[in-house]
């Protein structure tokens, strides 16, 4: 079941399937190492759900919710 990292809840794993967005939004995701195949951790979850921190490639990530929702990703 596929669906935006921002909708994960805290403590739940996924795997990046894809990176939609446009422009400098993609190229951020990107550039911190959020790609396809690339599996997380939900750490945190601000009250409000903005921001959201998650744990990829051994680093915490602290993402804006809407960069959140340009990413994909499958519940392992």
């Amino acid at each position: 079941m596929n669906k935006p990292i921002s909708q994960f809840t805290v403590g739940e794993r996924g795997k990046v399937t894809a990176v939609n967005g446009e422009g400098k939004i993609r190229r951020r995701l990107f550039d911190m190492g959020v790609t396809a195949g690339v599996e997380f951790t939900m750490r945190k979850k601000a009250p409000l759900g903005d921001p959201i921190e998650i744990t990829l490639r051994g680093y915490e990530l602290t993402l804006r919710k809407s960069e959140a929702a340009c990413a994909e990703a499958e519940v392992l």
